[in-house]
């Protein structure tokens, strides 16, 4: 999925969960969202970042499908169920470096409202794709 290119929106104000467990590279992301101008806060593991994404108020949610005690695909299952996040509003965005299986691909593809191969993005990049977002 692509971010909708014709709308840029500026950052002020806007805030950021990361839910990341690789140090360097939540550190990465933390200090180039943050020079843009976004507010982040970073979870390492799944259960907590989960909760927090549910708790609060978050217009961005920067999603890796590998981190402890909780798959991505399983937060964002629950991201998106209704019963279980009433009133999300943020853009979930699944960040990975792992080729995936064509279920987990379908997955995605439903309920992410985007997908960014770790490898494969500068933190430049990660900032000019979110500035994109239409939140």
């Amino acid at each position: 999925m692509q971010p909708d290119e014709t709308k840029t929106t500026a950052p002020a104000g806007k805030r950021i969960l990361c839910v990341e467990d690789e140090h360097f590279i939540s550190e990465l992301y933390t200090r180039a969202l943050t020079k843009a101008g976004y507010s982040v806060d970073v979870e390492l593991d799944g259960q907590k970042g989960l909760a927090a994404a549910q708790t609060d108020n978050y217009d961005i949610i920067l999603l890796d499908l590998m981190v402890p005690n909780m798959t991505g695909i399983e937060i964002l299952r629950s991201l998106r169920d209704p019963a279980k996040t009433p009133k999300l509003h943020a853009k979930v965005i699944i960040t990975t470096n792992l080729e995936q299986r064509d279920d987990v691909k379908a997955d995605i593809e439903q309920q992410a409202d985007g997908y960014l191969v770790k490898a494969e993005i500068t933190p430049h990049e990660l900032v000019d794709f979110l500035s994109h977002l239409a939140v």
